[in-house]
C-alpha cells in the first residue's frame, strides 16, 4: 500500500468532506422525493374535514403543506446567504394558525402545492454546493442552525413521520 495520508493538506481534507457531504445531500434529496411520492399515492384518498379531538387526515396534510413551504423557503434562503437570522420558535408557534388556514383549502390543492414545494427543494438539494448547505443562520434562541439541519430534521424526517401517520390512517 502506498502511504499518502501524510501528504494530505487541509484543502484535501475539506475536499474529502465535501465529497461525503455531496453524497449525503443526494441521499437527502432521494428521501424527500420518496416521501413526496408516497404522499402523492395516498393524498387522493384524503377527505376534506376537521378532526374532533385529534387532527384529521386533511389537517395533517395541511400541516405537511405548511411545513414543506416554510422549511423549503428557509432552507433556500439560508443556503443562498439571503437569511442570516431565523426565529424557529415563532414559526412553530404559528403552526396551529397555519393549519387552520391551510385546512380551508381542498386536499387536492394542498397536495398539488406541496408536491411543487417538494420538487423545488429536491432540485435545490441536488444542485446546491456543499458549503452552501452547511451555511448557518443565527436562531433567536441564541444558537445557530444550518440549512442541512433544517432539511434533514424538521423538513424530511418530520415529513416522513407524517406520511407514515397518513399511511396508517388511510390503510
Amino acid at each position: 500500500m502506498k502511504i499518502e495520508s501524510t501528504e494530505f493538506t487541509q484543502a484535501d481534507l475539506q475536499s474529502f468532506y465535501d465529497e461525503l457531504f455531496d453524497h449525503e445531500r443526494f441521499a437527502l434529496a432521494d428521501r424527500l422525493e420518496n416521501a413526496s411520492e408516497r404522499l402523492a399515492r395516498i393524498g387522493p384518498r384524503i377527505k376534506a374535514g376537521r378532526g374532533a379531538g385529534a387532527w384529521s387526515d386533511h389537517e395533517v396534510l395541511a400541516h405537511i403543506a405548511g411545513l414543506s413551504k416554510f422549511y423549503g423557503v428557509v432552507i433556500h434562503r439560508i443556503s443562498s446567504g439571503q437569511m442570516t437570522e431565523v426565529d424557529l420558535l415563532a414559526g412553530t408557534n404559528l403552526r396551529d394558525t397555519t393549519i387552520e388556514r391551510m385546512a380551508e383549502i381542498e386536499p387536492s390543492e394542498l397536495l398539488r402545492t406541496t408536491q411543487a414545494d417538494h420538487a423545488r427543494t429536491v432540485t435545490l438539494l441536488r444542485t446546491v454546493e456543499a458549503a452552501s448547505l452547511r451555511r448557518e443562520a443565527k436562531d433567536a434562541s441564541g444558537g445557530s442552525v444550518s440549512a442541512d439541519f433544517l432539511a434533514r430534521y424538521p423538513l424530511i424526517n418530520h415529513l416522513e413521520e407524517h406520511v407514515d401517520q397518513l399511511e396508517r390512517s388511510l390503510g
